[in-house]
């Protein structure tokens, strides 16, 4: 079993379209020294991660909310809520190569920040004044950086 670079599950050489099926491996997936693996009370089974094992396609925050905190929602149907800056890490992805955000989902498993998740965080961020050309967006009253534009 394979999880693609695009969040894709693929077994036998074919894409598991079934979403159900897709939540319920997701479920038993874990992390043990930088290899994946499928573990039931019977059987742990090796799987090939391409990059990331999730990637986050929605984002939401309540204006109301004086922290802001922001709400990412994977592939899967994982809800992170972004409150520490040990969740977020940037990270080289792509070709050319160009930091990527990734989050923390859950018991070391991560997601990498889809581009369109990335473009909205991009029009809520704001400039901090002590790091002049760089771009954070806040989320539980800690800043997180986006990037580097100048």
């Amino acid at each position: 079993m394979v999880i693609k670079r695009d969040g894709r599950w693929i077994h036998e050489g074919a894409e598991i379209r079934r979403q159900p099926l897709v939540k319920l491996f997701a479920s038993i997936l874990k992390c043990e020294k930088n290899e994946y693996f499928l573990v039931t009370p019977a059987e742990k089974l090796r799987i090939t991660v391409e990059d990331v094992p999730f990637v986050a396609t929605q984002v939401a925050r309540d204006p109301n909310d004086t922290k802001q905190c922001l709400l990412l929602t994977t592939n899967v149907g994982d809800i992170v809520e972004l409150k520490r800056e040990a969740q977020w890490q940037l990270r080289d992805f792509g070709s050319p190569q160009q930091l990527v955000p990734y989050i923390e989902v859950r018991n070391g498993l991560k997601a990498r920040v889809s581009r369109d998740v990335f473009y909205q965080l991009v029009d809520w961020a704001r400039e901090v004044d002590s790091h002049k050309g760089k771009l954070f967006v806040q989320s539980n009253s800690f800043d997180f950086l986006l990037g580097d534009y100048s």
